[in-house]
């Protein structure tokens, strides 16, 4: 079987081109489109898509039942597309390249701040000024929380990475002192 990868991409494409053609808000699409992603990526829903006896009619109502009756024309007609197809499991992989090409034709990235503790909206706003001062582009931020790090905080942007947390500290001067 080809890499997922191989097979999102021309999906990916696909809808970038459609939405930028109809004129659509691509952040909005971004949003539908992760949360079909999120409910495509459901164990549960992934047995259902397995069972044969399942139409794709049916699979079709139950990831629009569960998206909810805000579903636009624009992602119904995507959705349809990828489950006639077979794709279902492809859905996560192209939303993440289709959020790429988003972040691509806006000139921003998509940055993951990792964090021992919950930061506030205020302390946030003041780091992503001064990251995006320090990759040179803008940054659409997300927080996770891992106790791990200590304190400090991580941010990952594409395949950089910026550790000032205490564990990775702890870890220079353990090999410090042991070379």
């Amino acid at each position: 079987m080809a890499e997922l990868a191989t097979i999102a991409r021309p999906y990916a494409d696909a809808l970038f081109k459609a939405s930028a053609q109809q004129g659509a808000d691509l952040s909005s699409t971004v949003a539908w489109a992760e949360e079909l992603a999120a409910i495509a990526a459901n164990p549960q829903l992934r047995q259902l898509a397995d069972d044969p006896k399942v139409t794709h009619e049916q699979l079709f109502d139950v990831i629009s039942g569960v998206a909810g009756p805000a579903l636009p024309d624009a992602a119904r007609n995507f959705l349809r597309v990828i489950i006639e197809n077979g794709r279902l499991q492809a859905l996560p992989e192209v939303v993440a390249q289709f959020r790429s090409l988003v972040n691509r034709a806006g000139g921003s990235s998509d940055a993951v701040v990792q964090s021992a503790f919950p930061i506030d909206d205020a302390a946030l706003a003041e780091l992503g000024v001064s990251l995006e001062k320090r990759f040179g582009r803008k940054l659409n931020l997300s927080v996770q929380q891992d106790q791990s790090l200590i304190g400090g905080i991580r941010v990952v942007v594409g395949d950089e990475v910026l550790d000032t947390s205490v564990k990775a500290r702890l870890e220079q001067m353990k090999a410090a002192l042991t070379a």
